[in-house]
């Protein structure tokens, strides 16, 4: 089940929300995450704007592409602009079996609406052979 925050929630609740929506494999859920006109882009350079096209997209990740994974992500900074702003970078990974590496850095710009964050622009970025040493999992 998606854990859904109706209180104020944190940012780590935020990327519980991201993963479990990931695992489950659930577009919907994942696309609810982020704000009805969210920009959203990944790191092969395609970017998508609104929440309706990463939903659209994401059913395609989860039923062809990236089926079956799980995610992984871990907060390594994050800056409260104010007191319904924040920026957060994470490192994260997705893939199957029993260990999954951090290979990608993902900066979440979120807004807290109702008492909840939401993203309303992500980036997502190879790491070098460097930064996958130090972040290793």
């Amino acid at each position: 089940m998606i854990t859904e925050t109706t209180g104020s929630d944190t940012v780590e609740e935020f990327l519980e929300r991201i993963r479990q929506a990931w695992d489950a494999g659930d577009a919907d859920a994942y696309a609810r995450q982020f704000a009805e006109d969210a920009s959203y882009v990944i790191f092969l350079g395609d970017a998508m704007f609104g929440r309706a096209a990463v939903g659209q997209t994401h059913h395609e990740v989860f039923t062809k592409w990236r089926k079956g994974t799980r995610m992984i992500v871990r907060p390594i900074d994050v800056r409260t602009v104010d007191t319904d702003t924040a920026v957060v970078t994470t490192v994260g990974g997705i893939g199957k079996g029993n260990k999954i590496d951090y290979d990608k850095f993902q900066t979440y710009t979120l807004r807290r609406r109702d008492g909840r964050w939401e993203c309303v622009a992500f980036q997502n970025t190879e790491m070098s052979r460097r930064a996958k040493r130090t972040y290793s999992a």
